[in-house]
């Protein structure tokens, strides 16, 4: 299968700039395979293609304020820093800009955003009260794979605590205007930091909406996925077959994986809110996680628990066990994303649905729209 194949034009208007107002007041298409319908409604009606009984599952990653600049030291040479996934403690994996004299050893000191060296930090205790650093420094301690750095950030201070106050949240590079508010590039349960990128299926989703959900019946749900720039990416091989998926950290607890299973065995659907989450409950329904460097044995049936990295890539042909539907946003041409709702609902019916959300004016993106698609079962059942 050619990455070509899942390539589409998208006109720079239709890419959404800014979130709309409220949240849940943003289009949704409903898309049913099982009859190549698409219907056309507003996100808060999907109250109305919900049942008593049906568990929605979200990611409640929060993105962390990962865009962070400074100087190299002692040279001065101005460095920018994307903070892509954490390796450890105080390790990170990070794209610098410009990277190509970022050695081994090299330094970095980091700076407020306005470009001035902060001249000192508050780390925060138990009291919020606590002693200052004059300066907060990261070294580059190795390259990775795919091009970028590990960075081990000194110690003496608050890491979590340096990154709120030094750092902003980095919107995707298709939005090109600014954010009022951080928190709108946040789902409303978002609560374990470490994403760079926000799970926006979930962003539609308002208190007041849930709070409907879940009167009618709808059970929430939450796993973790924390999300890199694989996000971003298109696909760059021909072959689909040949791409290699960033790992990312995630988790399934045992809670969480035990409601999935008496809702499997009673019948009922699970609905993945974005493709995050599919990755994660695909993942743990087939085994394909690691121990050790292990894989897992394949699961008869059930999720399994799980808190670890996965790669796991989904593109037509494969058999998915762990979901019913989906809601997402329309995703990017000749990515990992589209491929992945492709592989749920048919390539062809989701390229035709691409070009109705185009003709009648989605907004598309991280901003934009949603859909609600279905694997196997027809809706309301």
């Amino acid at each position: 299968m050619r990455t070509a194949d899942f390539d589409y034009f998208l006109p720079p208007e239709r890419i959404a700039q800014t979130p709309i107002e409220p949240r849940d007041s943003s289009r949704l298409m409903v898309l049913d395979p099982q009859n190549g319908t698409i219907q056309h409604r507003v996100f808060r009606d999907i109250v109305d293609y919900l049942v008593p009984g049906d568990v929605l599952v979200c990611n409640e990653s929060r993105v962390i304020p990962a865009r962070l600049y400074g100087h190299k030291v002692p040279s001065g040479g101005r460095v920018e820093v994307l903070l892509v996934a954490r390796r450890g403690e105080r390790v990170w994996e990070a794209l610098v800009k410009p990277g190509r004299r970022i050695r081994e050893g090299t330094e970095i000191e980091l700076s407020s955003t306005d470009g001035p060296v902060l001249d000192a930090l508050v780390t925060r205790t138990h009291q919020d009260v606590g002693a200052r650093t004059e300066r907060v420094r990261a070294r580059s301690i190795g390259r990775t794979d795919a091009g970028g750095r590990l960075l081990e950030f000194e110690g003496g201070f608050d890491l979590d605590v340096a990154l709120e106050q030094l750092g902003t949240v980095p919107l995707p590079p298709y939005v090109h205007s600014r954010l009022n508010d951080p928190e709108r590039y946040q789902t409303v349960y978002a609560r374990v930091k470490g994403s760079v990128a926000a799970p926006t299926a979930g962003l539609h989703f308002t208190p007041e909406l849930i709070d409907r959900l879940q009167a009618k019946g709808v059970d929430f749900q939450f796993v973790t996925l924390h999300i890199g720039l694989d996000t971003f990416r298109p696909v760059q091989v021909d072959d689909i077959r040949e791409h290699r998926m960033h790992s990312e950290f995630c988790e399934l607890s045992a809670q969480v994986a035990d409601r999935l299973n008496l809702a499997r065995s009673e019948g009922r659907r699970i609905i993945a809110v974005g493709t995050t989450v599919v990755r994660v409950l695909e993942s743990a329904a087939q085994g394909t996680f690691k121990k050790n460097g292990t894989p897992l044995p394949a699961l008869l049936a059930g999720f399994q628990p799980y808190t670890g990295w996965t790669n796991v890539f989904i593109y037509p042909g494969y058999q998915f066990k762990g979901i019913d539907a989906l809601i997402t946003n329309f995703h990017l041409p000749r990515s990992t994303l589209l491929m992945l709702v492709c592989a749920l609902a048919g390539k062809d019916f989701i390229l035709r649905a691409y070009t109705e959300a185009i003709e009648q004016g989605y907004r598309f993106y991280s901003f934009g729209d949603a859909m609600f698609v279905a694997n196997s079962r027809p809706f309301g059942r």
